[in-house]
């Protein structure tokens, strides 16, 4: 094999370098677009959120329509349907931001005063419009489409439980309840007359029913515990 001339050699060392430049600036090109994407992509998910409730706010959840998020968002509806399957899946999620950004578990060091500040605090903001109505319209909606209602379980209501379920725990962790006690059944007896009381607007759902409610509950397992002493 002959070996290249000096000037070959100029000129293969130039190419080289030529083809590793190009190499690098092209993988340099790439970060910032893919950067550029998943910039674009947060602010468009950012913006139809906000749509989406300043639209309930104005509208109403039953006025809510996808057309009507994407024209307010500056988005193609496709856009919208890459995230979410529908409008109840989007609701749920824009609406459990809003309502459990700010919602902390109470820490009193006893569990009957955690308990009534929590169910107090969900109370009040369930109750408002049109958060109330945005409720009722999605549990409607489960009636006919299981998937919503499981998308507003999981996105919804399956946090507010969650929160509950560590509130009874350290209650048990402190001697104020029994150690078997049955937790899902303590959350349905606490969050099942809210339900009821929300949908048929029939009663107010208030910091004094709140607080009934949990002393009817700390009451039934008070007796309890004594049963199986």
């Amino acid at each position: 094999m002959v070996a290249p001339s000096g000037q070959g050699r100029r000129l293969l060392c130039s190419n080289i370098y030529l083809t590793v430049r190009f190499v690098s600036l092209k993988k340099g090109n790439m970060k910032p677009k893919k950067q550029q994407t998943r910039r674009r992509s947060k602010q468009a998910h950012e913006a139809i959120i906000a749509a989406t409730l300043e639209l309930i706010e104005e509208k109403g959840y039953l006025g809510l329509s996808i057309e009507g998020i994407a024209a307010r968002a500056g988005v193609g509806k496709q856009t919208i349907y890459r995230w979410w399957p529908s409008k109840a899946a989007l609701t749920i999620e824009a609406y459990s931001q809003k309502v459990t950004s700010t919602l902390q578990s109470p820490d009193t060091g006893s569990l009957q005063l955690d308990l009534e500040e929590l169910l107090g605090t969900i109370f009040t903001r369930i109750r408002i419009a049109p958060t109330s109505k945005v409720m009722t319209g999605l549990i409607a909606e489960a009636q006919t489409a299981p998937d919503v209602g499981e998308q507003f379980y999981t996105g919804f209501i399956k946090k507010r439980r969650e929160l509950l379920f560590a509130l009874i725990q350290k209650g048990i962790n402190r001697g104020e309840v029994p150690p078997d006690t049955d937790m899902e059944i303590a959350a349905d007896t606490l969050f099942g007359p809210m339900w009821y009381r929300l949908l048929l607007g029939h009663a107010p759902l208030d910091q004094k029913f709140a607080k009934k409610l949990v002393e009817q509950l700390m009451v039934g397992l008070a007796t309890r515990g004594e049963e199986t002493l």
